[in-house]
């Protein structure tokens, strides 16, 4: 969306707000392909902008900044957008091994320890404020998700530190809320399951901890004494020393010192954070090893029956124009088709499915709902919609030589995966655009990937001749690192391909 703002007779602090928003759309260029970038920008058309319109300083221009925010809000990014963003680097962050401290200094670095090359060198560094830091970490927070919390809300107390006492009238944070909130996370943060025997019971008077963030609503004692006290302690006291007048956190100091009273051995020891666990993925370690590295995959000079060519299917549609396929494994069977769409096609097909778009849903029993798992927008196309799906799906059927009218295929589903935008490992496409970093394909029993090519298919068998599902071809798409990733499935039924693609003679074919 463009983005022009009369600045005219606005204070000082507007001023300067509208001009880093200004910088942000000329960096982007015609799309955020940086999710810093992106994150920052959706921040600030988002959660800023709605402090800068309701502060008291606005009340100097009050009606000029409503009734210009008004024009676009319906146009502005909601908060779930927001909050999808900052789980989406945190997302980022875990599968591709960054550092945070690289991310808030602009850069794509790999954590310490990880020995894996640095894989996106963004030709301009977005910096994050501490604000930008504070929101991710408080995201994380209110997901209970301490393991990441505790990373953010570290960067923003070091950025808020060293800017003490200047205030941003679009900050939804301060030095003080980020102690706050960092204090909490450390002492929430356990690797127990469960508290030790000798801390079943509940202290009398030290049951309950206050918390702002929880919305005012006390929690369990007992359930994170495991936590590191200590340096809780150390944040709630830096806290009074910018805020004496502080009861609750005066109350949770005290609280603490009887906790390291009654247990010094087990409230001193310093907390080895986990990552959250991820019950639905049981291939995480290998799912992110592929994105991470490409995997395994075989070239053909190592094994020559997997080369190039030019293939027709024997099908009349495509003898004067064959398709260009590049055959990546033969068990299970995959394949890569070049330039499958022309240029035209995939922009004329991405134009067609932009205005529909809708985040994508998973089936679960019998419904159809969201899920984490799956982070992406999603439209269908039917072939009466326009000339070039009937086109594609011509050409698809050619070279599958397979039944793809409904019921027997399902319309074409167009995808876009923005910030982070992934779908863990699934068993089931032409992309249609390219990438700067990130968004392979990975087939995670196969142990390969395939990067994203713009403009090819990739294509696989995930039934077996014989009707049974081929568990090798699980298969998961890596969130996009950097740019804008737009994919086409057709998804082809078994159900009336049984003269199309016949069983063999080996029954277990």
């Amino acid at each position: 969306m463009g983005l022009a703002i009369a600045t005219a007779d606005m204070p000082m602090e507007k001023t300067k707000f509208y001009n880093k928003v200004q910088d942000l759309h000329q960096g982007a260029g015609g799309s955020a392909a940086n999710p810093l970038l992106a994150y920052t920008l959706i921040k600030r058309l988002q959660s800023d902008w709605l402090n800068v319109v309701h502060s008291l300083e606005a009340s100097e221009n009050t009606q000029a900044l409503k009734n210009g925010y008004t024009q676009v809000e319906k146009d502005l990014p909601e908060f779930e957008d927001l909050e999808g963003a900052a789980r989406a680097l945190m997302r980022l962050q875990d599968v591709y091994a960054l550092s945070v401290k690289g991310l808030v200094k602009g850069v794509f670095q790999r954590a310490s320890g990880t020995h894996l090359p640095d894989i996106y060198s963004p030709g301009q560094l977005f910096p994050l404020s501490a604000d930008d830091c504070f929101l991710v970490g408080k995201v994380a927070y209110d997901m209970e998700d301490y393991y990441h919390s505790i990373a953010w809300l570290e960067e923003a107390v070091s950025l808020f530190r060293v800017s003490y006492g200047e205030w941003n009238t679009e900050d939804e944070g301060s030095l003080e809320d980020a102690l706050d909130h960092l204090a909490f996370s450390y002492f929430k943060a356990s690797p127990w399951d469960q508290p030790s025997p000798a801390w079943q019971g509940c202290v009398p008077d030290l049951t309950e901890l206050e918390t702002r963030a929880a919305g005012s609503k006390s929690l369990s004692c007992c359930f994170c004494w495991a936590g590191n006290v200590s340096h809780a302690l150390s944040l709630s006291r830096e806290f009074l020393h910018y805020d004496p007048s502080n009861k609750r956190i005066a109350r949770n100091v005290l609280k603490y010192e009887r906790l390291l009273v009654e247990s010094p051995e087990r409230t001193t020891a310093e907390v080895g954070l986990q990552r959250p666990n991820v019950t639905h993925l049981q291939t995480r370690d290998l799912y992110e090893e592929l994105c991470q590295t490409l995997g395994s995959q075989p070239t053909q000079y190592q094994i020559p029956a997997l080369h190039c060519s030019y293939e027709t299917n024997d099908s009349p549609y495509l003898i004067l124009q064959p398709v260009k396929r590049e055959l990546i494994r033969l068990q299970p069977y995959v394949a890569l088709y070049h330039d499958f769409v022309s240029d035209l096609e995939a922009e004329k097909i991405k134009g067609l499915a932009a205005p529909w778009l809708q985040r994508s849903v998973v089936a679960s029993e019998e419904k159809q709902q969201k899920a984490e798992y799956r982070i992406s927008k999603s439209a269908w196309l039917k072939d009466t919609v326009d000339p070039v799906i009937v086109s594609l799906d011509q050409r698809i059927a050619a070279l599958t030589g397979l039944n793809i009218r409904p019921p027997y295929a399902e319309y074409l589903q167009v995808v876009n995966y923005g910030i982070g935008g992934h779908y863990e490992p699934h068993f089931d496409h032409a992309t249609l655009s390219s990438v700067e970093a990130g968004g392979s394909t990975a087939f995670i029993y196969a142990n390969l990937s395939v990067p994203v090519v713009k403009n090819a298919a990739l294509f696989w068998w995930n039934l077996h001749r014989n009707g049974a599902g081929n568990g090798d071809t699980l298969h998961a798409g890596c969130p996009v690192l950097a740019g804008d990733k737009w994919v086409a499935n057709k998804w082809i039924h078994e159900h009336g391909q049984e003269f199309r693609r016949q069983c063999g003679p080996d029954p277990n074919d």
